[in-house]
């Protein structure tokens, strides 16, 4: 496929439990998008296994390369740089992701660039975006993260607040498994919502009145435990929970949970002043949570931007930022090592 005068970046994505790549011009056109997911790996476990997310990258990260590249109808000499998420996430994941980066690069006297995960989850909104999104106050809500950040451009970004302990995707993995639903939660817990009644639990709302841009869902998860099976030791894959109270429990979470997102997002462009809000990250996929916020949006006179929900849950395509920095000149050396964890301001 020919591209003349369009710089083709191959990025790389291995944070978690996907395995990705995707090759992108430099005015965001798509040209082969590959991801390979694990969640058939982790289901047994009701959440991501770090030996097992590293051992599948080690054995997918060359075919699915070389299948984007397939697709793209290119070939290593056509590209003109390799970039890479290094932050945040798992460690041996990341280290799968960086080491074959480094290593195309090396070999094909390529250029390095280096990706953040979360920044990357708040450009996917700009992949489909006739108009630019930033600055912004930037929402990354996902498995693992839940954050708020005030970007000044794709680049410059400043850390707001965020979850004390669970991430609100974490809480729907343990919630759909308390109720006895399949992994990953997110999806499994909405569909039951759907049918539920989302005032039947007065499930808590941490930090919903206060003035900081932080979140928790640990008391939320608990409350949630409680509503299920009461206080004392239960054991889960016994329980008999009713197909309604299946349904209204998670309504009634579903429903504190996007309480929360909504009312601190909203808070974010007050405290910054700005009038736009991105959205990314696999909880961006929830409708439910999709559809209030934008209702608040427009009662507030703001500008929502949410990605696409293709782009939401982890895939290379988001490593469009990389664009951004190439253009910069903000290219890393063979020495670039990951920085692993859950937050990285």
């Amino acid at each position: 496929m020919e591209t003349p005068n369009k710089f083709k970046i191959l990025c790389i994505e291995s944070t978690c439990d996907e395995t990705a790549a995707a090759v992108i011009t430099e005015n965001r056109e798509v040209l082969g998008s590959v991801v390979a997911s694990q969640d058939d790996l982790h289901e047994q476990f009701n959440g991501v296994v770090p030996e097992i997310a590293a051992r599948a990258h080690v054995q997918r990260i060359i075919p699915v390369i070389d299948q984007t590249l397939k697709n793209a109808e290119l070939q290593l000499n056509d590209l003109d740089a390799i970039a890479v998420c290094n932050t945040p996430g798992l460690s041996g994941s990341l280290l799968v992701g960086v080491v074959a980066a480094k290593s195309l690069a090396l070999a094909c006297g390529l250029p390095l660039i280096a990706i953040n995960h979360l920044h990357a989850h708040v450009y996917a909104c700009q992949l489909e975006s006739t108009e630019p999104v930033f600055p912004c106050v930037g929402m990354i809500v996902s498995g693992g993260h839940t954050h708020l950040y005030q970007y000044q451009n794709a680049l410059t970004a400043q850390y707001l607040g965020g979850t004390i302990d669970d991430a609100a995707g974490e809480a729907f993995d343990k919630v759909a498994s308390m109720l006895g639903l399949p992994y990953p939660g997110g999806p499994a817990v909405s569909q039951k919502a759907a049918n539920g009644d989302p005032k039947a639990f007065d499930f808590p709302r941490s930090f919903i009145h206060d003035k900081n841009l932080d979140f928790s869902f640990s008391g939320l998860k608990t409350a949630v435990r409680y509503a299920i099976a009461g206080p004392g030791e239960v054991d889960f894959k016994t329980l008999e929970i009713s197909e309604q109270k299946i349904c209204d429990v998670s309504a009634s979470f579903q429903q504190a949970v996007v309480d929360c997102l909504v009312k601190k997002a909203i808070a974010a462009t007050k405290q910054t002043g700005l009038k736009t809000i991105c959205v990314g990250g696999g909880v961006a996929a929830n409708s439910s949570f999709r559809e209030q916020l934008r209702q608040a949006c427009d009662q507030n006179q703001l500008t929502l931007h949410i990605a696409p929900l293709k782009y939401c849950t982890d895939n290379a395509v988001m490593g469009a930022i990389a664009i951004e920095r190439y253009k910069a000149g903000l290219f890393e050396s063979l020495e670039l090592d990951i920085q692993p964890g859950l937050i990285r301001h």
